[in-house]
């Protein structure tokens, strides 16, 4: 399917009750919009309808042939309509079910586990709000479980015949777990069956016919969780390295005491497992494998540190490197960071990191503040107007790493991508005299202006990330970190810049006009290059060799300026 195209992304493949037709969006331009398409599976014969311009999910009702689907806004790229479509008509027919009004939001469709309801969720960054339909009669119409409140946060899982609420509610910042009848779902019916810790952020749940599964996250750690609904058991998951990441797949069967989760880290490649939650055991079903037979993670080792901040917070730095690697300050190190969103930097595996590893490189990522790495209350002093502690995380762990003799600001290297792309422009006018060189790919440069225009895909949905600039106070906060208004006429580290063409999330005009910005105002003779992939977007190349052509050209930009040749 994807032959004769530059770019190809399929996602959000859905396989009706009756296991005969699958629902999938694809995308061939990389701007994330996606045309709904099906297939018979038993055939193999791709149906002749096909729904232009949605997010590529979709959720199938009981009956096999209705299912619902998420639509965007052609310009700003909003989640904002959800539709029914009916197998075998004509598209440009489907009953428009909900629009989403609000343009601080955003909207989306799934079924719940249990098969029972077809869930339409809307979302800002404070708030939420869930509607609900049995998917045995989608054409009655939905139902609100609780409706939206600013800073009340809430997610929806079923079980039995109960709602069963992952939610802030009374005061609980890392979230606890609640639950209410079906035919009473508002906040008033709530009641704790997880509650809240300080201590704890409780991030996901996946529920089974005899167990229910929490994602936590504690001192920066994953747990995997599983406590039997009466009660007769409750443990965790061992997992006995200092840093490591630990996920619960999606498990759609229900009646299964089967838990497929993967597992990784730094120096361990990744595993996909099944655990046995009533025999306690598990089995290995795949292992990532590392080409050319001469891999041996005992060769590597990981390490977590803590360096302290300038308000005297602790901010954790993984890193991993060769056990035969040299450390001091001659040692090339790269320093990873994003910090925004609450989104967290796991510390995963990489084959093509090797590269960079068996050159004697240390690599590291600082889990600054933005992340929920040290739970809720983590993100929320790296946002708003407590912006700037992300950058000031990441400078103050690269002065930990340089007083710490890992390295020198001669041979460190900064990264990140995206809102970490912020972090690099915003890092390097604070302080440019620390990195040889910084990689900012697709970077979120020009703060102030995009968040002014409200016809950039993202800039609605954000304003309780970064604030609203028409509002004086953020429109001066946000101006005074703003990499591109920021740009001064100083010496600045070597920089590699990429963007692609069709990005979604962060126009390639920003990068474009800051790397201009940089050239004119720069006073020094370090690279500044800019490359702008003309066929993909924000999460760059699609197919795996185009991809590992993208590592290549970050790798061997920061090889070149420690002087390797081969």
């Amino acid at each position: 399917m994807a032959e004769g195209h530059d770019y190809y992304a399929l996602v959000g493949m859905n396989i009706s009750e009756d296991n005969k037709i699958a629902s999938f969006g694809v995308d061939t331009i990389s701007r994330r919009q996606y045309n709904l398409m099906f297939k018979n599976l038993e055939t193999g014969k791709i149906y002749p309808e096909v729904i232009e311009n949605t997010t590529g999910g979709s959720a199938w009702a009981k009956d096999n042939k209705t299912i619902f689907y998420t639509k965007k806004d052609p310009v700003t790229l909003r989640s904002d309509k959800i539709y029914k479509h009916v197998l075998g008509t004509d598209p440009s027919k489907d009953k428009l079910i909900y629009e989403e009004k609000d343009d601080t939001f955003g909207t989306y469709v799934y079924k719940t586990k249990s098969k029972k309801y077809i869930i339409i969720g809307s979302q800002s960054t404070l708030s939420n709000e869930y509607r609900f339909v049995n998917a045995a009669t989608p054409d009655q119409p939905f139902k609100i479980i609780q409706p939206r409140e600013r800073n009340l946060e809430y997610s929806v899982a079923h079980y039995k015949d109960h709602f069963y609420i992952l939610t802030n509610k009374d005061g609980a910042k890392n979230f606890k777990l609640m639950k209410t009848p079906e035919t009473k779902t508002g906040k008033e019916n709530w009641v704790d069956v997880i509650p809240h810790r300080e201590d704890t952020l409780l991030e996901d749940i996946s529920i089974f016919k005899d167990y229910l599964v929490l994602e936590e996250r504690n001192n920066g750690l994953g747990k995997i969780r599983i406590k039997r609904w009466n009660d007769t058991d409750d443990y965790y998951l061992p997992f006995n390295e200092e840093t490591y990441s630990a996920s619960v797949y999606a498990n759609p069967d229900f009646d299964t005491d089967l838990l497929r989760f993967s597992y990784n880290s730094f120096t361990t490649p990744n595993s996909v497992i099944d655990f046995d939650m009533k025999k306690k055991t598990k089995k290995v079903l795949k292992e990532q494998e590392v080409l050319g037979g001469k891999f041996d993670k005992n060769n590597y080792k990981s390490e977590r540190i803590w360096a302290t901040a300038r308000d005297g917070k602790k901010v954790a730095i993984s890193m991993v490197y060769r056990k035969d690697t040299k450390i001091g300050k001659n040692t090339p190190l790269l320093l990873y960071g994003y910090g925004s969103y609450g989104y967290t930097i796991e510390d995963r595996f990489s084959t093509t990191r090797l590269s960079l590893l068996d050159r004697g490189y240390i690599y590291a990522i600082a889990h600054i503040r933005g992340s929920e790495y040290l739970g809720r209350e983590w993100y929320e002093d790296g946002k708003m107007f407590h912006k700037k502690n992300t950058f000031n995380d990441f400078v103050d762990s690269a002065k930990y790493l340089i007083k710490k003799k890992y390295t020198s600001p001669e041979h460190l290297y900064a990264m990140g991508g995206s809102a970490g792309g912020l972090l690099m422009g915003a890092v390097i006018n604070m302080n440019p005299e620390l990195f040889r060189g910084v990689i900012a790919t697709v970077p979120f440069v020009d703060v102030v202006t995009t968040m002014l225009d409200e016809s950039i895909p993202l800039t609605t949905g954000e304003f309780d990330e970064w604030g609203n600039p028409k509002n004086k106070d953020s429109y001066e906060y946000m101006l005074s970190y703003s990499p591109y208004d920021q740009v001064k006429a100083m010496d600045y580290p070597n920089l590699l810049v990429t963007t692609g063409l069709h990005d979604s999330q962060v126009q390639y005009f920003e990068p474009a006009k800051w790397v201009a910005k940089l050239r004119d105002m720069k006073t020094d003779d370090n690279e500044l290059l800019l490359y702008i992939d003309m066929e993909t977007g924000h999460g760059g190349a699609s197919g795996r060799f185009d991809a590992l052509k993208d590592v290549a050209r970050e790798y061997a930009f920061i090889l070149d300026l420690e002087g390797y040749r081969k």
